[in-house]
């Protein structure tokens, strides 16, 4: 992704401004928060850390953003020349990719002089508020899921960057593959996929369509069998593959009849170990509804890369210290807590997470043993700390996250955040 330029307008108003008045040397602190959950949400996932670490670190001014800056007249040439040299040298610290947030968390905090972090708010809150919204919806479909394999295949129903950041997210949340091969390119994502309609319809007849696909994947492929009559479809798909196939893709209708009708007929055609997958609309909630039903496999589109109904987590990076000062914004509803801020986590000895505390960083609560302080270094001077978290380790502290939550906030149903947060 090329972050040149990837900033906003009125950043680059005050960087201007603090330029001439000499406040954008002043030491800060900006802090990423959510003052609440999406309408719903009992919990919120942090994703998107991976790539923005990596945005930052190629976050640059060339000469073509310069001279595009110049011919505006967006800023004066004072301003150009400190663009001209810009490379971030603050330090950052948050919540690991996969930790779970609620209102107030300090998801990220950023330590810089003014102007070196406040050109960072836009990059930021595009990445995470995405991400981690994408990532939130995913935790509640693989929940609903109960350990059922998952399959991301919503690239054609977002924006193509968007798609693969999806797919990434979607997979940090437990979903085990991605049909986008961009993001198995980047990420190391596994994939999966089969035939379209088109295909079925490109030949004279459907068991042509499927002996065509089976002669190219095998028999382990999976057949898509709603084109025109799924009795049909799954007759033909067994003739055609034997009782070896892999799956069968059912993408409508009523999926929880249709899907143990197709159980019943592949088992009295001897295909018991073929697969049923289940795709079309599907969002937690209809997840939710099929766990009872025999379906091996979802396939989810529109609802995880639009983040089911919320697409972004509706975070701020908002200035909270100048200076070792703590500054705050008052606006009714708007409300930030000035000062840089720690956070942890209390467990009973059981493991079950009791609150969320966040605290003034110059001080530190008494810990218990259970307790577990939530942020971490990610950035100093400008450099990426060594050790961070992969893709595959920020997926497994998701998981042992989500354990650890009390079983009433793991509900779909709407309610208050599933751990209470306290404000020293």
């Amino acid at each position: 992704m090329s972050t040149s330029l990837f900033t906003d307008h009125y950043e680059l108003t005050m960087l201007a401004a603090a330029l001439r008045d000499g406040t954008a040397g002043r030491p800060c602190v900006f802090e990423v928060f959510a003052r609440r959950l999406p309408e719903g949400r009992r919990y919120g996932v942090v994703a998107g850390t991976g790539r923005l670490l990596d945005a930052i670190e190629a976050f640059r001014f060339g000469g073509p953003e310069l001279e595009l800056l110049e011919r505006g007249g967006v800023v004066d040439d004072a301003t150009l020349g400190w663009l001209a040299d810009y490379r971030f040298t603050g330090d950052v610290d948050g919540y690991p990719e996969g930790e779970l947030y609620f209102p107030g968390s300090p998801v990220l905090s950023v330590r810089a002089s003014f102007g070196v972090g406040v050109v960072l708010e836009t990059l930021a809150l595009s990445i995470l508020n995405h991400d981690s919204a994408i990532a939130s919806a995913a935790a509640r479909m693989a929940g609903a899921a109960n350990g059922r394999r998952m399959i991301e295949m919503g690239s054609r129903r977002t924006h193509e960057e968007a798609a693969v950041a999806s797919a990434r997210a979607a997979y940090l949340a437990g979903f085990t593959a991605t049909s986008n091969l961009e993001a198995a390119r980047r990420h190391g994502i596994p994939t999966a996929g089969t035939c379209a309609h088109a295909f079925t319809l490109l030949h004279d007849s459907e068991e042509e369509a499927f002996r065509a696909q089976v002669d190219a994947l095998g028999a382990g492929t999976t057949l898509l069998v709603d084109t025109y009559d799924i009795t049909a479809g799954i007759k033909t798909a067994v003739d055609v593959a034997g009782p070896e196939l892999g799956a069968v893709r059912i993408d409508s209708g009523d999926l929880g009849v249709l899907a143990r009708q197709a159980r019943d007929q592949l088992d009295a055609l001897g295909a018991k170990n073929t697969r049923i997958v289940v795709s079309g609309d599907l969002d937690e909630y209809a997840i939710a509804a099929l766990r009872a039903e025999p379906v091996d496999a979802y396939g989810v589109g529109t609802s995880v890369v639009t983040g089911s109904g919320a697409p972004t987590a509706g975070m701020v990076y908002k200035l909270v210290e100048v200076d070792g000062r703590p500054v705050a914004k008052r606006s009714s509803h708007k409300e930030s807590r000035g000062g840089r801020k720690n956070a942890l986590r209390r467990h009973k000895d059981t493991g079950t997470a009791l609150e969320e505390v966040v605290f003034p960083h110059a001080t530190t609560p008494e810990l218990g043993p259970d307790d577990r302080v939530l942020p971490v270094p990610l950035v100093r001077g400008g450099q990426r700390v060594d050790g961070l978290d992969t893709l595959a380790e920020s997926r497994e502290r998701l998981r042992a996250a989500l354990v650890s939550v009390p079983w009433e906030g793991l509900k779909l149903s709407r309610g208050e955040p599933a751990i209470p947060t306290t404000f020293l």
